[in-house]
């Protein structure tokens, strides 16, 4: 019995010893958490928006889209983009859009390639995969598009067709509360027409899309080059 006195002494140390006896906070149900940083945070300061009241935001479309390309881009070679004529997807032949599809379902098809454009546009130089959706993140926000569609309005550049497709645009219902939160409901519904126009041209007329994604801004030249970053 004296033997294992040593033993259980040591066994009773060791356990005190691995008791936490730290003070923490007591619980508090209503702490809050920093939040992570979102993709306008992350752009360089020129670009980021000053705010007048709730959702008034002025946005620098110039920086959004500046590249780091050092050297002048070749000539076109036969009017190809990496070999091929065409780049973007072949759309379905409907001569009348707007009897067949609602604001909504253009919208939808002109959210994916407003964002086609967005990548193509950032993919050369070469960036690492964060930087890359960084810089299409801070493009495809509601509030970027609303400052480009200000942009198109600026002038005559529009048709009258396509403004009336824009007006049609503006009445898209959603439930993206957040968003709409966020930007308010003007600018998310003028984003939302953006996004229609360029559904609806996509569907209409190629041709007429490229030219009024280069008015905004967006790289659109039918021959890169590759060169740049070898």
């Amino acid at each position: 019995m004296s033997a294992s006195l040593p033993i259980l002494s040591l066994y009773s140390a060791v356990r005190a010893s691995s008791v936490d006896i730290e003070q923490r906070a007591p619980y508090n149900p209503q702490r809050t958490y920093p939040k992570k940083p979102d993709a306008l945070s992350l752009a360089p300061p020129s670009t980021l928006p000053t705010t007048t009241d709730k959702h008034a935001v002025k946005i620098s479309i110039p920086d959004l889209l500046t590249r780091d390309i050092s050297k002048p881009a070749r000539d076109e070679i036969g009017g190809s983009y990496l070999g091929y004529d065409t780049w973007l997807p072949t759309p379905p032949k409907v001569e009348k859009p707007r009897s067949v599809f609602n604001p909504a379902s253009l919208a939808y098809i002109g959210d994916c390639i407003y964002e086609l454009y967005a990548r193509r546009h950032f993919l050369f130089p070469q960036l690492k995969i964060e930087e890359y959706n960084d810089r299409v993140m801070a493009v495809v926000r509601c509030e970027a598009q609303d400052a480009m569609l200000k942009i198109l309005m600026s002038d005559n550049f529009l048709s009258p067709e396509e403004r009336d497709v824009l007006r049609w645009g503006k009445n898209i219902g959603s439930s993206k509360t957040r968003t709409k939160k966020r930007a308010g409901s003007a600018v998310y519904n003028r984003a939302s027409s953006l996004e229609t126009l360029v559904g609806y041209l996509y569907l209409t007329n190629v041709q007429r899309l490229d030219e009024i994604m280069e008015k905004i801004g967006f790289s659109i030249d039918t021959n890169t080059p590759l060169e740049q970053v070898k």
